[in-house]
């Protein structure tokens, strides 16, 4: 199981905290704005934890998820398109995913 499957495996157990005042997303979401962030994990803890206090709170707690976001985040565009698809083909995805998005598009702002 890669680490973008088991973050979706989460996901589901904690979506209702996830998607505090979130937007499900699309079915068919567009990943290119998640495969070509600049952001480091830094940046994307950062707007996580101002954006999405109790998404957060949950990232925290969980080593496991903190790994694949660095793993994602150190990944070449080519990788992270791999790990995205692989992502969203899991339950969760459609809550979890949001929250990633949210994050990955607005970490550049810290």
């Amino acid at each position: 199981m890669n680490t973008f499957t088991k973050i979706a495996a989460v996901a589901g157990t904690i979506a209702m905290a996830f998607t505090v005042g979130i937007d499900v997303a699309a079915a068919n979401p567009d990943l290119s704005s998640l495969a070509d962030t600049p952001c480091t994990y830094n940046q994307a803890m950062a707007a996580v934890h101002a954006e999405n206090p109790v998404a957060a709170s949950f990232l925290d707690q969980s080593p496991e998820n903190q790994q694949a976001l660095r793993v994602f985040l150190s990944s070449s565009r080519a990788e992270r398109v791999k790990q995205l698809g692989s992502f969203y083909d899991n339950p969760g995805a459609d809550v979890a995913g949001p929250v990633f998005q949210q994050m990955l598009t607005n970490c550049v702002n810290y």
